[in-house]
């Protein structure tokens, strides 16, 4: 049996929406877009959302559209991918870590304070896997220091937390479309936020900084546009819009899947003393984005090679950051800076999930681990 790391669920409505797209007369940004922002937001029930070509795109803007630049910085975690750390690069300022939590991977609000300099402007926690950081706490820390939130939301679409969604405790939150994500335009991304002001100045800095869009200029009688700001090209088209739009009604079917798949993921390693499942918290929806086990660190890369070797698909998600050779010349930061974000980091296999995964699957892919775990079970000592 072979079984893919992941593979979309694109329907055919999907397909039929972009073909009507490429059948019309407008390709970029315009209605389609629109429609797809609105009925976004109504999922989120925030008040706007801001299409774009991916959520590096959307941190970056977020971070530019608060006022946040060079000499600037801002706290995240080292257990994500890079995009969450390089777009706070990308304004001039700084990102600073601070370790996660052991039980979820996320940031660990209790160290965020200890963090805070005067130069400190905006706090960006990530929900690792779909799992939401403690944002309750972290509202409180940002409204004591008055500082800006933006969300990594790139795996939590579906969560929430003790009632709270993304986007409804921060400035803003942003999201992923990328080909894997829970709902996916093959490159895509979305920030949404309760602040018009920050809604209108997004939709111009992901468009050169202009005062109207294509759609503004050339579907009435034409109007001139000017350059307000310095912006960038990363707004979203209506071919990608067209792709995500029904994939909207789907979402919570196709999660449900993905937390039936999670259950029995958990269910068999729970009495496993060769894996460690990370944790959903009480109070709380993940957004089950990936399913990922830890296993002892001098191990990892063996039993993901026979995991492979078995016909299963398999990832890490993720290397600590702050040990990845740009950031370890660029800062000097050394191992043991974060290390329980470095322990995940070097335990972390992350398992098929996705809605098309059958259970037969599932029971070959819990089996494999079982079977590998146990060969190494008696070298662990070592």
């Amino acid at each position: 049996m072979k079984v893919e790391f992941y593979k979309h669920n694109i329907s055919q409505q999907d397909i039929d929406n972009v073909v009507e797209v490429l059948n019309s007369l407008f390709l970029t940004t315009g209605e389609v877009v629109s429609e797809f922002e609105y009925k976004f937001s109504r999922y989120l029930d925030c008040r706007y959302t801001v299409g774009v070509t991916s959520c590096t795109a959307a941190l970056h803007l977020s971070l530019l559209a608060c006022g946040i630049g060079p000499g600037d910085e801002v706290i995240t975690t080292p257990m994500t991918f890079i995009a969450s750390a390089n777009a706070v690069l990308f304004t001039g300022a700084k990102p600073i870590f601070v370790d996660v939590e052991p039980e979820t991977g996320n940031i660990n609000a209790d160290l965020i304070e200890g963090a805070i300099t005067p130069k400190t402007k905006a706090i960006l926690p990530v929900h690792l896997y779909g799992q939401m950081c403690d944002m309750k706490k972290i509202r409180a820390i940002a409204d004591r220091y008055h500082l800006i939130i933006i969300e990594d939301a790139a795996h939590a679409i579906e969560a929430s937390r003790d009632g709270a969604r993304p986007g409804q405790l921060s400035d803003a939150a942003c999201f992923s479309f990328y080909a894997t994500k829970n709902i996916t335009s093959g490159e895509g991304g979305a920030i949404s936020t309760n602040n018009e002001e920050t809604a209108e100045k997004l939709k111009k800095l992901r468009l050169h900084g202009m005062s109207k869009g294509a759609a503004e200029r050339y579907s009435k009688r034409y109007e001139h546009w000017d350059m307000e700001m310095l912006g960038w090209k990363y707004n979203m088209s209506n071919i990608q819009a067209a792709l995500l739009l029904s994939q909207l009604g789907r979402i919570e079917q196709n999660w449900q899947r993905r937390e039936d798949i999670c259950r029995l993921y958990e269910e068999a390693f729970k009495k496993d003393s060769g894996v460690t499942c990370l944790k959903v918290l009480p109070n709380s929806k993940s957004g089950r984005h990936l399913f990922t086990i830890l296993v002892p660190p001098k191990r990892r890369d063996s039993i993901m090679g026979q995991l492979q070797e078995s016909r299963i698909g398999v990832a890490v998600n993720f290397r600590a950051i702050h040990l990845l050779t740009f950031y370890r010349q660029a800062f000097g930061y050394e191992r043991g800076s974060f290390p329980i974000a470095e322990k995940i980091g070097d335990s972390t296999i992350t398992l098929p999930l996705y809605p098309k995964l059958t259970d037969e699957e599932v029971r070959y892919v819990i089996q494999t681990v079982k079977e590998v775990i146990a060969e190494y079970a008696q070298t662990w000592a070592e």
